[in-house]
């Protein structure tokens, strides 16, 4: 499985966000069963995506960062183009059609680059 960059502040947060250009967060809490559930099959989802950097928000290590990106639950799913939102999924999440939004996105951002 393509392991998941674990970030632990605001600053690297911001920074994971700049640096790539599709950075995905997936905001979650340990005592959360939907998202220890949902983890790994996202995780498999985004292995087929090799451009796409991952990574994971613990939300009770960074409490701020459900003021930062609105976050009302867990597990939260972003995914940033050159540090604009262009995909935001939230509690259940089923997995084809996530799957195809990620694939459409990611499509049309190589074709723009290979354009």
């Amino acid at each position: 499985m393509k392991p998941f960059q674990e970030l632990t502040s605001m600053d690297e947060i911001d920074s994971f966000i700049t640096s790539n250009q599709l950075a995905f967060l997936f905001l979650s809490r340990p005592n959360c069963s939907v998202c220890v559930s949902l983890l790994p099959q996202i995780k498999t989802v985004m292995e087929t995506y090799p451009s796409v950097k991952t990574a994971y928000i613990n939300t009770e290590v960074i409490p701020e960062v459900a003021g930062r990106f609105s976050i009302f639950t867990v597990p939260v799913l972003i995914l940033f183009f050159e540090r604009k939102e262009y995909l935001r999924e939230a509690r259940i999440v089923p997995i084809a059609p996530f799957n195809e939004k990620i694939n459409r996105i990611v499509q049309g951002v190589e074709s723009e680059i290979n354009d």
